[in-house]
């Protein structure tokens, strides 16, 4: 059993940056590969980044390439999703996610989630 929480969501301004945390309760954190999903109203839930459980293997949405860094500290069981340039579009729910096994770009295989936190960014 896996139990996230994420935090760091807020309100920007276009252009600025973001640093999403995502704790996770449990004692074999580096077994699971994590990833970041986001939700805008309306939509569904997207792929943004993830990470291996070792932390040596990250994939990106192409939306956010170059601008976003996803990493983890297995001895903190933290996830962190560093957001920079953003944009207007980027505004959804961030949710983190744990997956016992590879990496994969797909909510459906996720079996843990947080709950979520806002990212807004204002034009």
């Amino acid at each position: 059993q896996v139990h996230l929480v994420e935090s760091g969501g807020g309100l920007v301004q276009a252009g600025g940056s973001l640093r999403l945390s995502c704790a996770a309760s449990g004692r074999t954190f580096s077994s699971y590969a994590m990833g970041w999903f986001r939700q805008a109203p309306g939509k569904e839930r997207e792929f943004v980044a993830v990470i291996s459980g070792s932390g040596s293997f990250t994939s990106y949405a192409d939306s956010v390439k170059g601008r976003f860094t996803i990493s983890r500290d297995n001895a903190k069981n933290t996830v962190y999703l560093q957001m920079n340039s953003l944009k207007p579009e980027d505004t959804a729910v961030y949710y983190c996610g744990a997956r016992g096994g590879g990496r994969s770009t797909y909510p459906r295989d996720y079996g843990y989630w947080g709950q979520g936190t806002q990212v807004t960014v204002s034009s």
